[in-house]
């Protein structure tokens, strides 16, 4: 099975881009990523962290 997928994927002109554009798209994503959480206010993560927490505001009935 592996031998045949191996020959198929050699057979496929410009095959060779796909993994290298995979790579780019895990590595531009993470890199925005790791931007967001390290530009991203503190204010911000407290007020995010806390939400489920909150006791204070009162619970929105979406029942019909």
């Amino acid at each position: 099975m592996l031998k045949f997928v191996k020959n198929y994927m050699d057979s496929i002109e410009g095959v060779a881009i796909y993994p290298m554009i995979s790579l780019l798209i895990f590595f531009v994503f993470f890199g925005l990523l790791l931007w967001w959480v390290l530009t991203a206010s503190k204010n911000y993560l407290d007020q995010m962290s806390k939400l489920p927490l909150d006791e204070n505001e009162p619970t929105k009935d979406h029942s019909i």
